[in-house]
């Protein structure tokens, strides 16, 4: 009875799961192994070849984000964990509170602090450093007989890696923080206290006690940063200024943009699904081997 009971309370969701994530990548299937005449194919395979660029540097662009995430985020997930309950909710507040701003705002946000005439630059130029940058170059033309530019107006943050990663740590460094804070705070202090008592100290607490523990936490924010790093199309084309071409990028050309061709659209789509969840199943691996290694 309980059994019939529960299958009846699953039906909803298991329809949902069928139509709206079964469905479409049973669709994204048969489109990457078809033609435009539905004959099979694996041209559309064998044509990834074309955009390795794009994956690579997709890829290395994510890791990079992802990398950086790690840095920032560890270190206020744990000061955030230790830190008092009442500097905790704020801190938790003001870590959620560019999330609830929608995610295309908080890109444009950053292309009107960066562009040529956004706000660093406009206060870079009151302070005078182009008139400093421009002088020192006089000088050193004057002095080398180089032909170093003379007229520095502004710089060109937009259009650059770095700001592309930019955007990618802002909009996902709270996925980060969050599941390492949660798993921190869980932490039991008589563990802390236990390894203390056996003569740690605070290094090697954090090293062999804190950081151990802490890992699953690490690993759920590096698949919430990566992945959505990986396949995003938003950051790129704003603050890329349409030079920074990664795998969103490509996907949707192939399907809105001039260069029309869903099928091999959803072919790429397809391979990078697949580096994707192999990436994972080898962070899981990870995760199970630290956790062990842990309990031993």
């Amino acid at each position: 009875m309980k059994n019939k009971l529960l299958a009846w309370l699953s039906a909803p969701y298991i329809l949902w799961m069928a139509l709206f994530v079964v469905a479409p990548l049973v669709v994204v299937v048969i489109y990457a192994c078809t033609t435009a005449d539905w004959d099979l194919t694996l041209q559309n395979f064998t044509g990834m070849f074309n955009y390795v660029t794009v994956f690579g540097r997709s890829f290395l662009l994510a890791a990079i984000a992802t990398l950086v995430c790690i840095l920032a985020g560890y270190p206020a997930a744990y000061l955030l964990a230790r830190s008092r309950p009442g500097f905790r909710r704020i801190a938790n507040m003001l870590i959620m509170l560019p999330m609830w701003m929608n995610f295309l705002l908080r890109t444009y946000s950053w292309m009107f602090l960066l562009e040529r005439n956004g706000l660093v630059n406009t206060v870079l130029r009151n302070l005078g450093v182009f008139s400093l940058i421009n002088g020192v170059n006089e000088g050193l033309n004057g002095l080398l007989g180089t032909a170093l530019p003379t007229d520095v107006a502004y710089f060109g943050f937009l259009g650059s890696y770095g700001t592309v990663i930019l955007g990618m740590v802002y909009n996902f460094l709270p996925f980060m923080i969050l599941p390492i804070f949660s798993v921190i705070e869980k932490i039991d202090p008589k563990v802390i206290e236990a390894a203390q008592d056996l003569g740690a100290n605070s290094r090697q607490v954090f090293s062999k006690v804190i950081f151990p523990l802490s890992l699953p936490g690490v690993l759920s924010g590096v698949t919430m940063v990566f992945i959505p790093s990986v396949s995003t199309f938003v950051i790129s084309r704003l603050l890329g200024g349409g030079k920074t071409t990664l795998l969103g990028d490509l996907i949707e050309m192939q399907f809105t943009g001039s260069a029309y061709d869903p099928h091999v659209g959803s072919a790429v789509s397809l391979v990078m699904m697949v580096i994707v969840l192999v990436c994972m199943g080898i962070m899981n691996r990870f995760g199970e081997g630290e956790s062990e290694a842990v309990l031993l």
